[in-house]
């Protein structure tokens, strides 16, 4: 069997879904007081900020449920997951984002793929007495190179010492990511795996720099892609071997 992991927020939607639902804010903007509070490396706490904003102005989880049901999928990406239900018992689907639990289930309901997924990780979400929509962090963690509330690599490493221990071991890994928090777990991936990275997108330089600076360091082969038909193809290879 082979595990498959998928990142969210440009990956499998085209979007940034945390910026798309600004689309249900009064004007379908945020006031600067509120994106000047922004610091780097704690977004969710500052995504926890628009919302209670969002909340106060009446922003109801209807409003929030039609922006995320209508984010459009990444280009091939609707091809990719046709061919990965055809072959559904050859992959184990996970999805690791830090986007929220409530906003993905939403789009991949709409979209029809909900089902492929073994496993989602992301921000736990919900609505308040008050219908307001809350976020809090995924867990904690020590890793210096990824955002406060979410580590990839912690996930995805504690995700396959689980699966060892249930007796399940992956011929290989492949990943479809697009951003710097997609890196951090790609680097413990092997020669065996695959790492498919958005082209033009943060993941992608991250793994040429690194490419340039430490030659043979990044171990697993590089794909990079523009349409997911590209990832459904090479997959398709595999398969044939």
């Amino acid at each position: 069997k082979y595990l498959l992991v998928f990142d969210f927020d440009e990956t499998i939607i085209n979007e940034n879904s945390d910026d798309s639902i600004i689309r249900a804010a009064p004007g379908q903007e945020l006031p600067e007081h509120i994106r000047q509070t922004f610091r780097e490396g704690f977004y969710n706490e500052y995504m926890q900020r628009v919302l209670a904003y969002m909340g106060d102005q009446g922003v109801k989880m209807g409003d929030f449920k039609t922006v995320y049901e209508n984010i459009p999928l990444s280009p091939g990406m609707p091809d990719l997951f046709q061919f990965l239900s055809k072959n559904h018992e050859l992959f184990e689907i996970i999805l690791i984002s830090d986007a929220n639990m409530f906003g993905i289930e939403c789009n991949l309901r709409a979209a029809g793929f909900y089902s492929l997924f073994r496993k989602i990780f992301s921000n736990p979400s919900g609505f308040d007495k008050k219908g307001y929509f809350t976020l809090g962090p995924y867990h904690s963690h020590k890793c210096l190179d990824c955002p406060a509330n979410m580590c990839k690599r912690k996930i995805l490493t504690e995700y396959l010492a689980e699966r060892a221990q249930e007796e399940v071991e992956f011929e290989r890994v492949f990943y479809v990511g697009d951003g710097a928090n997609d890196f951090c777990p790609s680097v413990t991936l092997t020669s065996a795996d695959v790492a498919f990275p958005r082209k033009g997108y943060p993941m992608h330089r991250m793994t040429q720099e690194m490419e340039k600076k430490q030659p043979g360091a990044f171990q697993a082969t590089v794909v990079p892609w523009e349409s997911a038909a590209e990832v459904a193809r090479y997959l398709q290879e595999v398969l044939k071997k």
